[in-house]
């Protein structure tokens, strides 16, 4: 029997009419929790299931999280020779990201059971983004399950003429300065990452705000719907615990960790100094003859190792309350020393490497034709991107071997936030296809945002006039929930032991791009308001040096980048140009080493010619323009005979594909009898276009008015 219980959210005081409708009870009833979300005619289902027992050795939180898009939601078959859906799209992968990063920090240090939320698009209306409700979704399934985790929620912000409103329409997005997802609990933001338009810091923190307000309704109406149905917070396995084991590695190690941390600044050093003391106090509690063998029998290294990171993670931000220094040295607000270089590989149409502290990363710069757009097929997004950006994240940036297997959903969404902090500047009017690839070669916190700056030197190197120069740093947090500093240009250890990894890009305008992710249960408005004004500075730091390397685009492409020529012409022409089986383009490109590509615009068409060689390009724009060529009215040309009839003569237009008939009538001022005595095949004449016949739609020419 169905006990279909339900829960609605208006909307209609967030700039969006109707309202959100959470259900359970009616699908996926033997997952331990399963609800449906609908706004409109979007539905989404989620649910959460979780193991029964522990696994050995699993001393973190094995969260999945899978987001998929059905493509039958949308009232379409996928594209390939399969018919179904395949491998997660990247839209998809982002998604299951922004989810995972609001749930995760949720849960209990202790709790290490195995939790699988899969969230599934089942009905698409067309009318917003339908990822913005996954983390609703997702978040009231875990929920229903019974796990021990506080409501939270995610909604996407933008602003139109002014007004702030939730899940905007594909029509407000292109107007909106700012496209956001914000994720939180009712009490504190846990996660944010979105686009803008060199919005101000106090816009930004503004738009988080709105969207905070929706977040607590969408939590008190998960909360509403979790007592009505009396689900109890589930009893979980707790890791063994050892009494008395953290104290007594904490006075083992702590004073020689904290002298580590204070006085090795370099990343090897400090990592090569913490494998020392690790193995001294493993081997310590494994030798039988210690006493701390005999004290602590049952102690396996990975429970001393969870110790140690606790250790190590107390003498950090014990350091820098007390000595107002970072493991590098610097104070809270310092940024590492830059170095950066522009056009530094031969062949490439642009690079540029840039290097804070131990990050750096290499750009490259391609150029191409319409063809080369990264075609995207999603369910809720179909689009040719002129722009994109990819980045690579090899092991060996971080001094690690380990097996490369495809390409990872980290740099996925590092690629992603790196894109987003260019996009607002990028001149879409640049008649190339721009690909920028990212190499990270070295890697001690803030990859992304290094990408930022050196994809930013790498499209001016190559030429595309940017609006604007783009940096980027990542800020963190430590707080012991009285006191907090926030860290400027953060490194990894710092990353993984501090509270915040917070991104920020923009121009000396505004913020282009931000991401950040806590790893607490949140932080207040005045935290995120201090990390904003602090990292204003930064990127103003950062922007000064790279400034010094390049400040403005080059005046032009380098000589051996292709040079692009369009030509507009009639949407008829296009068969031609294209030829059976595309012969004629193929051909065309061949004879003039060139990339030539075509996009229906209407009663047009929009040919790219791009090519190196100037003089192969005009040669293919002439080609082009012979095939769609269309003659005018009361224009004279040069023409050729190529057919004799008594009626008349067929001649070809100045070399072109059109021909056309001259009839006797229009042959002479005075009466022909024989048009064979006075015209040859192969005779060059001169004909007037008279106009074109309304019955046949042919034109008529005339030699007697040329």
């Amino acid at each position: 029997m169905l006990n279909i219980q339900n829960v609605s959210i208006p909307l209609n005081s967030f700039g969006k009419a109707g309202e959100i409708l959470i259900e359970t009870g009616k699908f996926a009833k033997q997952a331990n929790g399963s609800v449906t979300v609908r706004l409109g005619d979007t539905m989404i289902l989620a649910t959460a299931v979780y193991s029964k027992g522990l696994r050995d050795g699993v001393d973190f939180l094995p969260l999945t999280v899978d987001y998929r898009e059905k493509y039958y939601a949308g009232g379409r078959i996928p594209g390939g020779f399969l018919k179904r859906e395949g491998r997660p799209s990247d839209e998809e992968i982002l998604t299951m990201r922004l989810i995972d990063r609001v749930l995760r920090p949720l849960f209990p240090s202790d709790f290490h059971l195995e939790v699988q939320v899969m969230i599934q698009l089942l009905s698409y209306g067309g009318d917003f983004r339908p990822a913005a409700l996954a983390g609703l979704a997702a978040s009231a399934a875990v929920c229903l399950a019974g796990l021990p985790v506080s409501p939270i929620s995610e909604v996407q912000v933008a602003r139109c003429d002014g007004q702030w409103t939730i899940y905007p329409t594909p029509e407000q997005l292109e107007v909106s300065d700012m496209d956001m997802i914000v994720g939180a609990s009712r009490d504190s933001i846990v996660m944010v990452e979105g686009e803008m338009k060199e919005l101000s810091e106090g816009e930004m923190l503004e738009a988080i705000k709105f969207a905070h307000t929706a977040i607590q309704a969408q939590v008190d109406a998960q909360t509403d719907l979790v007592k009505r149905l009396s689900i109890q917070t589930i009893d979980y396995s707790k890791p063994k615990s050892h009494e008395g084991l953290s104290k007594e590695v904490d006075e083992m190690i702590y004073d020689e960790v904290y002298d580590i941390s204070l006085n090795t600044t370099s990343k090897k050093d400090r990592e090569a100094g913490y494998k020392r003391v690790s193995d001294e106090m493993v081997a310590q509690f494994s030798d039988e003859t210690s006493p701390l063998f005999s004290k602590y029998p049952l102690v396996d290294a990975d429970a001393l190792r969870k110790c140690f990171k606790e250790v190590s993670k107390k003498a950090l931000r014990n350091m820098i309350f007390n000595e107002g220094r970072r493991l590098d040295g610097r104070g809270a607000s310092d940024v590492r020393p830059i170095w950066s270089e522009v056009d530094l590989l031969p062949s490439v149409h642009g690079s540029a490497v840039f290097t804070r502290g131990e990050t750096q990363a290499l750009v490259g710069v391609a150029f191409g034709t319409a063809s080369d757009a990264n075609r995207i097929d999603d369910v809720s997004i179909v689009t040719d991107q002129k722009f994109y950006l990819h980045y690579n994240f090899p092991p060996f940036s971080t001094g690690e071997c380990r097996p490369i297997r495809g390409v990872s959903r980290r740099e996925v969404g590092h690629g992603n936030l790196a894109f987003r902090a260019l996009n607002g500047v990028f001149p879409y009017e640049t008649p190339y296809t721009v690909r920028v690839v990212s190499e990270i070669l070295e890697s001690n916190g803030s990859s992304s945002m290094a990408t930022v700056c050196a994809g930013s030197l790498a499209l001016m190197d190559a030429g595309i006039k940017m609006k604007s120069p783009v940096s980027g740093i990542a800020m963190g947090l430590v707080t012991d929930g009285d006191r907090f500093v926030v860290l400027s240009d953060i490194l990894g250890d710092e990353d993984y032991l501090g509270d915040m990894d917070f991104k920020v890009a923009g121009t000396s305008e505004g913020i282009t791009a931000c991401q950040m992710d806590i790893k607490i249960s949140g932080i207040s408005y005045d935290v995120l308001l201090s990390a904003l004004q602090q990292a204003k500075g930064g990127r103003a730091e950062i922007m000064e040096e790279m400034n010094k390397t390049m400040s403005v685009p080059r005046d032009k492409v380098k000589s051996f980048a292709p040079k692009v020529e369009c030509v507009k012409i009639a949407a008829k022409f296009i068969g031609g140009i294209i030829g059976p089986g595309g012969k004629v383009i193929q051909e065309l490109q061949k004879k003039t080493d060139t990339q030539i590509s075509i996009k229906e615009d209407g009663d047009f068409g929009m040919v790219n010619i791009l090519g190196v060689s100037e003089e192969g390009i005009q040669q293919a724009v002439a080609e082009v323009r012979k095939i769609a060529f269309t003659p005018e009215t009361g224009t004279v040309y040069d023409a050729t005979v190529t057919g004799v009839k008594p009626f008349g003569v067929f001649v070809k237009i100045q070399d072109t594909s059109v021909e056309g008939l001259v009839h006797v009538s229009e042959l002479s001022d005075e009466r022909v009898s024989d048009v064979e005595s006075m015209y040859t095949m192969g005779q060059k004449v001169r004909v007037k276009m008279v106009g074109i016949d309304k019955k046949t739609a042919k034109i008529r020419l005339s030699i007697k008015q040329a």
